[in-house]
């Protein structure tokens, strides 16, 4: 259990726990800070979205160069990591497109 835990800690080593749980944790809380139903501007959304940045980098890392379920596995991780990214950018762009808006 121990030697677990310090796997997915250390940042050398890949860990496809922590990159997911990086970009889930990061939707989260662009969530918060967008106070979803209302869609309030909030920059500091800029943050979450730099954490899921980097948790889709940690996945990415996870890759292998034969394709096995694994490999797929991964992949199927990157597509959840994409769409949480743009989820994010929703949250972020969106409360602004009455200033966007050409009329």
């Amino acid at each position: 259990m121990n030697r677990n835990l310090s796997s997915i800690l250390h940042l050398r080593a890949r860990s496809l726990v922590r990159g997911n749980a990086l970009v889930l944790v990061s939707l989260g809380i662009a969530f918060l800070l967008s106070d979803f139903p209302n869609n309030r501007p909030n920059p500091w959304i800029i943050i979450p979205a730099l954490g899921a940045l980097a948790g889709t980098a940690d996945t990415i890392r996870c890759m292998q160069r034969q394709w096995n379920f694994y490999h797929g596995g991964v992949i199927l991780c990157i597509y959840m990591d994409l769409m949480a990214l743009v989820a994010i950018g929703f949250l972020l762009i969106y409360p602004y497109a009455d200033w966007i808006s050409f009329h």
